[in-house]
């Protein structure tokens, strides 16, 4: 009877080790397949070596074949080496390439200074945006660029030009023509669906555009931006799998940009709390991180990829 009841024993203890170590297997494979996925794409060091092709939208989405941006041009250098988003795909980096020597022609510049296009294979990033997945937007600094010599450590340290004043609702005193002109060179690209700037910028726009003013639609006034604006690419021909956003609004959007400095202006009054005894604070919901199942199909083969 005793050893009957050893054999039992023994196996009931041997059952429960086999679940245990099943459960840690499994917990270790469900850590890894919940990686977030800026973990895995801001790891990535280098483009893959696949056809260039951006996959999914701006802010969901990858890039396979990315071209590097060269550290420093003819009329341009890349800013903030260290984070290695200078990769972008093929029509970004000719279109940043075609406007920096158009920018070149402007007094007192000589050409720009680029910021954050996309990693290596686009995704999302470790710090910073939440768009720039899919290797068609970039960050030109406001900055004039007068001085193409920088060394890379001057890049990590030098800073760009704040043109915004009262929040954002008006430009400050370093605005100069040259920048009115530089965004309608930006904005004059076929390629272009939106460029987003600081909302005091847009309205000097308006008010300054004269002749042919269809240019101004694809200027969008946007939060922050004061430092430098965002250049946002339509889908290259042929790429079914890249997501456009949609068209901005008919007309040239000056009473829209009218409308965001008067709310910064005015803000919306709050509402006083009623009287009582203060309710317990709610725990602020943590923002879920992307996951590799929540980007295209096509992210795991770029992430895989050579």
């Amino acid at each position: 009877m005793k050893k009957g009841v050893s054999v039992i024993r023994f196996w009931h203890s041997a059952s429960l080790f086999l679940l245990l170590f099943c459960g840690i297997l499994t917990g270790s494979a469900l850590q890894v397949g919940a990686k977030a996925a800026k973990n895995l794409f801001g790891s990535a060091q280098t483009g893959s070596d696949q056809t260039p092709s951006a996959f999914g939208s701006y802010a969901k989405g990858c890039l396979a074949g990315a071209e590097q941006l060269a550290e420093s041009g003819p009329t341009w250098q890349a800013m903030r080496l260290s984070r290695n988003r200078n990769w972008g795909h093929p029509e970004t980096i000719d279109y940043i390439q075609k406007l920096s020597q158009r920018a070149s022609n402007l007094r007192g510049w000589n050409g720009l200074y680029i910021g954050d296009i996309s990693q290596p294979r686009g995704g999302p990033m470790l710090s910073g945006h939440a768009s720039h997945q899919n290797g068609l937007d970039v960050d030109i600094w406001l900055r004039r660029a007068d001085d193409l010599s920088l060394s890379p450590a001057q890049r990590e340290e030098i800073l760009s030009t704040s043109l915004r004043r009262a929040q954002g609702a008006y430009i400050n005193d370093k605005w100069t023509g040259q920048h009115s002109q530089l965004l309608k060179y930006a904005a004059q690209d076929p390629r272009v669906t939106r460029i987003f700037i600081f909302p005091g910028a847009k309205v000097k726009m308006c008010k300054q555009a004269s002749g042919d003013r269809a240019w101004l639609r694809k200027i969008r006034p946007w939060w922050g931006h004061h430092s430098h604006f965002h250049v946002r690419l339509k889908c290259p021909a042929g790429l079914q799998d890249c997501v456009n956003q949609p068209p901005p609004p008919k007309g040239d959007g000056c009473k829209e940009a009218e409308k965001w400095v008067a709310r910064i202006l005015n803000p919306p009054k709050v509402k006083p709390k009623p009287p009582g005894p203060p309710r317990p604070k709610a725990r602020p919901k943590l923002k879920r991180a992307l996951q590799l199942a929540d980007l295209p199909g096509q992210c795991r083969t770029v992430l895989n990829a050579k």
